[in-house]
């Protein structure tokens, strides 16, 4: 029959070898590498993922991570070489790629921030103040930006790290310094724009003047051209009239006494004092034209005549 004693015992070794056997082991994550130190000196560094075995209470395994990490610097102002104060929001990018190195330098990620933020602010400054504000914000940023990180690079080699990337996020002057390049950027368009607007009132002008000046030759021309076409048919007329006026004069004397009868004679307030026998009055007497010869009676008409027409002058 067993002891109960013995079964006790056999427990206690058998929870002492699993305490060991806990304590021998240790798994690494994908994402981290493992530095084994014993009583404070590094042994080992694990960096395959997995189980792994360790002294049991005597060795320590510090995880240390192997992604990459960000570092966020938060805004400096810097001098450049042109004497413009810019104000640079940049970041950073690196992961550790000596553990050991890294351990023995910083000790831990929040430590190693620090450092790096100082190490960033002192490149940008030496980087930065080498160049004009304009090659910054426009022509050699991307080159620039290479500059940094690589002088950070050298610079956190000595504490394990490497430095993957370094970005510029904004470059801009400060706030004061902004508003009046903005002020006078603004007053530049506006010179601009009253300039523009002087050029089009000045060729405006110039294609209303040649207009105009179009426009009189035009008209000219046409008058011109009217006057000439009136002449040649007043011409044509005459022409006509001295022709029919040879074949049959006492034709054409007829009527232009008609048309002047027509044309003299219109209208309801028409008053004329002349004596009976003028000779605008030929055709009235005569169908031919041919004055009548003077009689008693034609002169005592006449002489009734005259002195009617101080009665029918009156309105």
């Amino acid at each position: 029959m067993r002891s109960p004693v013995t079964g006790i015992i056999v427990l206690l070794l058998l929870l002492i070898a699993a305490i060991v056997g806990y304590s021998a082991l240790f798994t690494v994550q994908q994402t981290e590498q493992a530095l084994v130190v014993r009583f404070g000196r590094p042994v080992d560094i694990v960096t395959d993922p997995g189980l792994h075995f360790k002294v049991p209470f005597t060795d320590t395994v510090i995880p240390v991570d192997k992604r990459i990490l960000d570092l966020e610097n938060p805004s400096q102002e810097v001098i450049a070489s042109d004497q413009k104060r810019l104000v640079v929001d940049a970041f950073a990018r690196y992961r550790i790629k000596d553990a050991l190195k890294f351990y023995q330098s910083v000790g831990s990620i929040q430590a190693a921030n620090l450092q790096l933020t100082t190490l960033l602010n002192a490149a940008l400054r030496r980087v930065l103040g080498e160049v004009t504000f304009i090659q910054v914000v426009r022509d050699e940023r991307e080159a620039l930006m290479g500059r940094i990180r690589d002088q950070l690079d050298r610079e956190a080699d000595g504490y394990g790290i490497q430095v993957v990337d370094v970005r510029i996020r904004r470059a801009d002057l400060p706030e004061q310094n902004s508003q009046a390049v903005y002020q006078r950027m603004q007053t530049e368009r506006q010179r601009e724009a009253a300039e523009f607007r002087a050029q089009g009132g000045q060729k405006a002008q110039e294609i209303r003047a040649s207009a105009d000046r179009d426009a009189i030759v035009i008209v000219a021309e046409a008058r011109s051209q009217a006057e000439r076409t009136r002449g040649e048919g007043d011409a044509e007329r005459n022409r006509l009239f001295a022709e029919a006026y040879g074949k049959d004069p006492d034709f054409f004397a007829f009527y232009r006494s008609m048309s002047a009868y027509e044309n003299g004679l219109k209208g309801a307030d028409t008053r004329f004092l002349l004596t009976p026998d003028s000779d605008f009055f030929r055709f009235f007497g005569s169908p031919a034209g041919k004055a009548a010869a003077p009689t008693a009676q034609g002169t005592t008409g006449a002489a009734s005549a005259a002195q009617a027409a101080p009665t029918a002058a009156k309105p």
